[in-house]
Formats: structure tokens, C-alpha cells, sequence
């Protein structure tokens, strides 16, 4: 897993990937204004209040740019984390370097690690998507939550994040991305 150190979001503090040693790690690429992410933060909360108490560190990033994004500004973070219900650190990634470091692509992309750091999981939320008509559930990372828990294998079968794009600073683009 990358190491980071990164500022918690409209407030003062920052939170480290070493803080999770020795416990499982859920790592939300999320934002403020993508659809995607409004659709499932509500059950995303409350969710990942439950792993939290059962040992699971959550941690949010918003790696979006501000300047073309405002709504994703950092001093914006707080009234977004309060209304979604989110009880973990959600932290600002201004230089886009720990989303690089993870080779995230969209929000929600969603990291899943053991308690040895190593990745367990990383795929959607689960199949709703705004307009599909599907409850929100967080069934399919809930399983890979459950199982990492338990001491099980990872999920056989993952299906990729779907959402909106992390959007880049110009010229900050990942050379790999079009």
C-alpha cells in the first residue's frame, strides 16, 4: 500500500496511512459533486461507521482540482462529510500525488487492504447507479469488508468503480491517462 500523509479536508490535522497499522484499511476516493459518489454516500456512511467499529479504519480523498471544481474545495469538505453522514478523516489530496500513487481513475474508486497492507479489494460499491432504479447497498464492498474481517479470500468475482472521472489539474494528468 502507498504510504501518505495528507491534510484533513477544511480543517486543521492530517491523517497518515500509518495510523492504520496492523488493521485493515478502506481508502474512498470520493468527492463533493459527482453524481456517483451523492448517489451512494448516504449508505456509505453509514456503513463505514459500522467497519470503523469493528475495527476497519475508513479514510475519504478528494483529490479532484478545486480551481476547475470548486464544490471540491477543500474548505468545502466539512459541510459534505457532515451531510453524507461520514464519521472517517476525509482528506484533501491538493497535489493529486497519493491518487497517482494509487492509480486511481474515478470517485468513488474504492481500496480495500488487510491488516498487513496488503490490497484485498478494489472495485464498486456495489451495481446501483444514479438512474438504474437498484437500492443502494454497498453489497459488494460490504462482502469484501466481511471477509477480510473473517480472515476469508478476497471476492472471486470484482467488477471495477463506475463514476465520474478524478478530475486533474491540467498538466498533472497521469501519463497513462486519455
Amino acid at each position: 500500500m502507498p504510504e501518505f500523509c495528507l491534510p484533513i479536508g477544511g480543517q486543521t490535522g492530517q491523517w497518515c496511512s500509518t495510523q492504520a497499522q496492523g488493521k485493515p484499511l478502506l481508502v474512498l476516493f470520493i468527492c463533493n459533486h459527482c453524481p456517483y459518489v451523492i448517489h451512494i454516500s448516504k449508505r456509505l456512511g453509514e456503513l463505514t461507521t459500522q467497519w470503523q467499529q469493528q475495527g476497519v479504519q475508513v479514510v475519504g480523498i478528494n483529490s479532484n482540482d478545486a480551481v476547475t471544481y470548486p464544490d471540491d474545495a477543500s474548505e468545502k469538505m466539512p459541510a459534505e462529510a457532515r451531510r453524507a453522514g461520514y464519521s472517517f478523516p476525509y482528506l484533501f489530496d491538493g497535489e493529486q500525488s497519493v491518487a497517482k500513487a494509487f492509480n486511481a481513475v474515478c470517485t468513488p474508486d474504492l481500496f480495500l487492504f488487510d491488516a498487513a497492507g496488503a490490497l484485498f479489494y478494489h472495485g464498486q460499491f456495489d451495481a446501483s447507479r444514479p438512474k438504474n432504479d437498484l437500492p443502494v447497498t454497498g453489497e459488494d464492498l460490504a462482502a469484501a469488508v466481511a471477509a477480510v474481517l473473517a480472515g476469508a479470500e478476497p471476492p472471486a468475482k470484482v467488477l471495477p468503480s463506475v463514476g465520474c472521472s478524478i478530475k486533474w489539474r491540467p498538466g498533472n494528468e497521469p501519463e497513462d491517462w486519455v
